[in-house]
């Protein structure tokens, strides 16, 4: 039985089974990219791990001799790679032959040459830890996606309404007597005012709502230049007005501002 031989490339619905003799490859048309290693601490620390070495005693001359096949092998693939992975190595071989030196008495309290690179590399593997915990954590475009939505041009957006009970009254009233305060001074006289009066002026504002904003806020419907006393008589009124049920105030969102407006049997009567 004779095997059959796989074409190189199918061009066009032909198969070519032999490469053209006069086809031209580039030298670096082949590239290969380590990618597994960020720097010579990443592959140090690789290595440390896999050989399951305990960090703290560095066994120096089986990891230098692993880390030079590692930077050989870069130096074979792509030369500028090697550059920093060469520094370390010269630390490595450094730290080697600082080891192996005979130690004399008189230098016992000597710093272990390994130290330092023990302190960078945990350092190292401490912030590396950091980063991919970072790299887990969702990340708009890609794992969260925003979504836009085009929205008409009549469109007119509703808000949940919520009762407004007293004691919410009473701290908006709070803040239009410290607004009221500050114009105090340019008061000469002060008018006799009247609640019922001011009933029906309220209802006839909020009549002269439309349909788009059939609200008033509250803070609107008391006049700065009338002093406490238009204020307490606009209150009082308010509250004869909802007492009555000829008006109701709402509240659009928690702590929003207070809205009255006329509640929907009077709308329908005018």
């Amino acid at each position: 039985m004779v095997q059959q031989v796989l074409p190189l490339a199918m061009i066009r619905g032909e198969a070519f089974i032999e490469q053209p003799k006069d086809l031209f490859i580039p030298p670096d048309a082949l590239a290969i990219i380590l990618e597994q290693f960020e720097g010579p601490l990443d592959l140090l620390l690789y290595l440390i791990r896999k050989q399951k070495f305990d960090i703290l005693d560095l066994p120096i001359s089986p990891i230098t001799e692993q880390y030079m096949e590692y930077v050989e092998l870069m130096k074979d693939v792509k030369l500028e790679l090697a550059a920093e992975y060469l520094v370390m190595a010269a630390i490595l071989a450094e730290i080697k032959s600082r080891l192996l030196l005979p130690k004399q008495a008189v230098e016992d309290d000597e710093e272990d040459p390994r130290a330092e690179l023990v302190r960078r590399l945990q350092e190292y593997e401490v912030i590396k830890q950091a980063a991919l915990q970072l790299d887990e954590l969702p990340r708009l475009e890609r794992d969260n996606h925003l979504v836009e939505v085009a929205l008409a041009k009549n469109f007119v957006p509703r808000t949940a309404l919520t009762d407004v009970d007293i004691s919410e009254l009473v701290s908006a009233l709070s803040e239009v007597m410290k607004r009221n305060a500050a114009f105090e001074h340019h008061h000469i006289q002060k008018e006799t005012l009247s609640t019922r009066e001011r009933m029906a002026v309220i209802l006839s504002e909020l009549s002269q709502c439309t349909e788009q904003k059939p609200f008033v806020e509250f803070s609107q419907l008391f006049a700065v230049n009338e002093g406490k006393s238009g204020v307490v008589v606009t209150f009082l009124a308010i509250l004869e007005l909802v007492k009555e049920s000829l008006i109701e105030c709402v509240q659009a969102q928690i702590y929003g501002q207070l809205q009255i407006k006329l509640r929907v049997a009077v709308n329908e009567n005018n």
